[in-house]
């Protein structure tokens, strides 16, 4: 919701400020949430997590979501003050909240392609770059 704020497409009328104090709580709790469960989850199976494209990729958005999160509230964020009650915020705040809806679709995405094994290492031959991607070592007369 927040984001969809961010990008002028909901809650229009409503400050910024107020949606970010409002959802915030939220916010914080459910990334707990998945912290706690994500981590329950790799840990069930660490080599088979580590080694999956998946979740090399869900990993380095969560990377992007957070500087992303960290770039937009030591900047624009800074100065919601003279924007708070614009119905559309500035373009900075714009791309922030865009970015953010796009990185959290990719990583929801990534995390459920994690359950699939098209790419597990003891599925070889692999093509080289998913090998290299997977950190797979293929072993074997035939690899």
């Amino acid at each position: 919701m927040f984001d969809l704020r961010l990008l002028g497409w909901t809650l229009r009328s409503v400050p910024v400020s107020e949606v970010a104090r409002r959802l915030l709580p939220w916010t914080l709790a459910g990334f707990v949430i998945m912290v706690i469960s994500g981590t329950l989850l790799f840990y069930a199976i660490p080599l088979r997590s580590y080694q999956s494209i998946f979740f090399r990729v869900k990993m380095f958005m969560l990377l992007l979501a957070g500087l992303n999160v960290w770039i937009f509230h030591s900047g624009p964020y800074r100065r919601v003050e003279t924007w708070d009650r614009d119905s559309v915020p500035p373009k900075a705040a714009r791309v922030a909240g865009a970015l953010s809806l796009v990185l959290w679709v990719g990583i929801v995405l990534s995390g459920r392609m994690i359950a699939y094994n098209w790419f597990d290492c003891d599925r070889q031959p692999q093509p080289a770059i998913i090998n290299f991607l997977t950190n797979c070592e293929p072993t074997g007369a035939d690899h």
